[in-house]
């Protein structure tokens, strides 16, 4: 299995840029690199051959979430890559963000893409992360990436 962890993320009030920073850093005091694409700022699609892991904030419109509310604004850029020459194919799963003071609305975007492009929802973290979420988040990715790749984990 190689060691490094791909990342494909959108963060547009720097809340989630700010978390793959302090994953970043925690994957590399255990010497694992981390690439990471940033929408935002590389809003070009391109293809995309290695598997990779998706980070999705949670931004919809209005409403409580679940009758109303629920349709997403802001982030369809991601959603634009991973159908760009189903980049999709190579995503392991996906981890959620958001303030949980929405309620049924927090990380409820990523829950619809892992539905839409039938990956697993891996986890969530509430805005910036609490500090032992970096640590919980990458044990979540290694074993998604482990099941993608038909390996035990830790190999």
């Amino acid at each position: 299995m190689s060691k490094d962890i791909n990342i494909l993320y959108i963060s547009l009030s720097g809340n989630t840029k700010y978390f793959i920073g302090k994953l970043t850093k925690y994957f590399a005091e255990h010497e694992i690199t981390v690439n990471a694409i940033n929408v935002k700022e590389n809003p070009e699609p391109t293809k995309l051959t290695a598997p990779f892991v998706t980070f999705l904030p949670a931004f919809l419109e209005g409403g409580n979430g679940v009758n109303n509310g629920d349709r997403e604004i802001l982030t369809g850029r991601l959603g634009q890559y991973l159908d760009y020459q189903d980049n999709f194919a190579h995503c392991y799963g996906i981890v959620g963000s958001g303030n949980r003071n929405f309620n049924k609305q927090f990380a409820l975007t990523a829950h619809q893409y892992a539905e839409r492009y039938d990956f697993p929802f891996i986890a969530d973290f509430e805005l910036r992360g609490s500090e032992s979420d970096p640590e919980r988040i990458a044990r979540e990715i290694i074993y998604a990436r482990a099941q993608f790749e038909n390996q035990p984990v830790g190999e």
